[in-house]
C-alpha cells in the first residue's frame, strides 16, 4: 500500500469508523457465537498472494463483527466505562503513524504492582541499613500487605507477584475499609513478628463503586510508616467535577501513590492509565538500571524525568496525545458535563427500581453503578441474570456483596441516553415478571404432585 492507497483507504475506513460507531445502537450488544467459531472460518495459512482491501473490508464485517461484545453499545451496561471519543480515535491515528515508544505509564494493575514492589524495596533497604545482616529474603517473608476486601483481584495478584502476603481488611456496612479494622490487623501482625508495609486503599471499587475513607486510614499509614497506593481506576475522572472531589479528601497528605485510568471514564480510549507518586526516588530506586545503549547527555541533568525508571516495560505507546486532543476538544466543561450526565442516569435507573418492590437497591449509589437484585435468593438473581444476558438486549455483570448475588447497572456508554436507560429498566422487569411467573407455576405443580 503506498500512500496514494492509504488516503483513499484512510477516509473509506473513517467513514466505516464512523458509519459503526453511529449505527452501534442496532448492533446486538452480546455475541450468539460460542467459543472457537472463528477457527472454521479462516484458512489454515495466510494467503500467499494479496489480497483487496475490498474483501478484507467484507470479512470483517462478516467474521469479526459476528464475534464482538460491542462495549460502546448504549445498550452495554457491563463492568464499568471503556471511554471513546472522535477526538481520541483520530490522536490514535497519529500515534500509529508516529511510532512513538513513550517511557509512560500502563495499567491501573500494573501501578498498583509497580508502587508495590517499590515499597518492598524502600522497607528491605531500610531495615538492611539499620541491621546489615538481614538478608533481603528473611525480610520479604515477614512483609505484609493491606487491602479492603472489596478490592480489585489486582491487587491480590499484585501480592502474588511481589511474593508478600496480602490480607483483606473487612469493610463496613458500606463496603468501605475504616480505621478501626486497619488499625487492629496492624497491631496483630506487628505482634506476630510481621512488617507491615504496603496498604491500597480502592476510591470506587469495582463491585458496587465504595470509597475507602483517606481521611481515617491515610493517619495510620504515616503514624506507622507503611506506604499508602490509592487505587482510583474508575472514580478518579470524576474528581474533575468539584462535587465528587470531597471524596479524595486526605490524599495530598497521606498518599505515596495514586493511580487513574481515563481509559475508563474520561472519553480517552483504551488503553490509558496515569499513575502519581509522592516521591519519584522511591521508585527509581527500585528499578534503575542504566545499560549503556541506554544513557543519554541529559539523563543526571535533572532537566528530564526519564520515566523508564518509573515501570516494568521499557516503552510504551505515546498514549498522551490521545489525553492532549480529548482535553484540548472537549475543555473541562465538556467533561465535567460528560461526567454528570452518567451520574445522573444511574440516579434516574436507580429511581426506576425504587418503585418496583420487587427488588431493592444494595449499596449507595454515587456515581454511575447501580448494584440491585430482586428480593429473594441467589438461585432467583443467578436466574435473572442469565435471561437478561440470554437475550442479548442488554448486557449486565454481577457481583458478590457479602453473600448475596447482585446485579450490576454500569452506565458505560458515551452515546446512552435516558430513552436506553428506560428500555432496558422495561426489559429487566418484564424479564423478572416471567421468571417470578415461572417460578409460581412450577411451586404449584408441585403442590398437585
Amino acid at each position: 500500500m503506498n500512500a496514494r492507497e492509504f488516503r483513499r483507504r484512510g477516509k473509506e475506513m473513517v467513514d466505516y469508523v464512523a458509519d459503526y460507531l453511529e449505527g452501534i445502537e442496532g448492533r446486538q450488544v452480546y455475541p450468539d457465537v460460542e467459543p472457537g467459531y472463528l477457527r472454521p472460518l479462516l484458512p489454515t495459512a495466510a494467503p500467499q498472494e494479496p489480497e483487496t482491501f475490498e474483501d478484507i473490508i467484507k470479512d470483517v464485517e462478516k467474521i469479526i463483527m459476528p464475534g464482538v461484545t460491542h462495549w460502546h453499545s448504549p445498550y452495554f451496561f457491563a463492568y464499568f466505562p471503556t471511554a471513546s471519543s472522535y477526538p481520541a480515535l483520530l490522536a490514535d491515528m497519529l500515534c500509529g503513524a508516529i511510532g512513538c515508544i513513550g517511557f509512560s505509564w500502563g495499567s491501573a494493575s500494573e501501578a498498583t504492582l509497580v508502587a508495590l514492589l517499590a515499597a518492598r524495596t524502600k522497607v528491605t533497604r531500610c531495615l538492611q541499613a539499620a541491621s546489615p545482616g538481614l538478608t533481603q529474603a528473611a525480610i520479604v517473608e515477614k512483609l505484609v500487605a493491606y487491602a479492603s476486601d472489596q478490592a480489585h483481584s489486582s491487587v491480590e495478584r499484585a501480592g502474588l507477584i511481589g511474593g508478600v502476603k496480602l490480607k483483606a481488611i473487612p469493610s463496613d456496612g458500606k463496603f468501605a475499609m475504616r480505621a478501626s479494622a486497619l488499625q487492629e490487623a496492624l497491631e496483630r501482625d506487628k505482634a506476630e513478628g510481621l512488617i507491615p508495609f504496603f496498604v491500597v486503599a480502592t476510591l470506587g471499587t469495582t463491585s458496587c463503586c465504595s470509597f475507602d475513607n483517606l481521611l481515617e486510614v491515610g493517619p495510620i499509614c504515616h503514624e506507622e510508616d507503611v506506604w499508602l497506593h490509592v487505587d482510583a481506576a474508575y472514580a478518579g475522572s470524576a474528581f474533575i467535577c468539584p462535587e465528587f472531589r470531597h471524596l479524595l479528601n486526605g490524599v495530598e497528605q497521606y498518599a505515596d501513590s495514586f493511580n487513574f485510568n481515563p481509559h475508563k471514564w474520561l472519553l480517552v480510549n483504551f488503553d490509558c492509565s496515569a499513575m502519581w507518586v509522592k516521591k519519584r526516588t522511591d521508585l527509581t530506586g527500585a528499578f534503575k538500571l542504566d545499560p549503556v545503549y541506554l544513557k543519554h547527555s541529559h539523563q543526571d541533568s535533572g532537566l528530564i524525568t526519564d520515566y523508564r525508571h518509573w515501570q516494568l516495560p521499557l516503552g510504551r505507546r505515546f498514549r498522551s496525545l490521545k489525553m492532549w486532543f480529548v482535553f484540548r476538544m472537549y475543555g473541562v466543561k465538556g467533561l465535567q458535563a460528560y461526567i454528570r450526565k452518567h451520574v445522573q442516569l444511574s440516579h434516574e435507573f436507580e429511581a426506576l427500581v425504587h418503585q418496583d418492590p420487587r427488588f431493592e437497591i444494595c449499596a449507595e449509589v454515587t456515581l454511575g453503578l447501580v448494584c440491585f437484585r430482586l428480593k429473594g435468593s441467589n438461585k432467583l438473581n443467578e436466574a435473572l441474570l442469565e435471561r437478561i444476558n440470554s437475550a442479548k438486549k442488554i448486557h449486565l455483570v454481577p457481583c458478590h456483596l457479602r453473600d448475596q448475588f447482585v446485579l450490576r447497572f454500569a452506565i458505560c456508554s458515551r452515546t446512552v441516553e435516558s430513552a436506553h436507560v428506560q428500555l432496558a429498566w422495561e426489559h429487566i422487569r418484564g424479564l423478572a415478571t416471567d421468571l417470578l411467573g415461572a417460578q409460581k407455576e412450577e411451586k404449584a405443580d408441585r403442590k398437585l404432585k
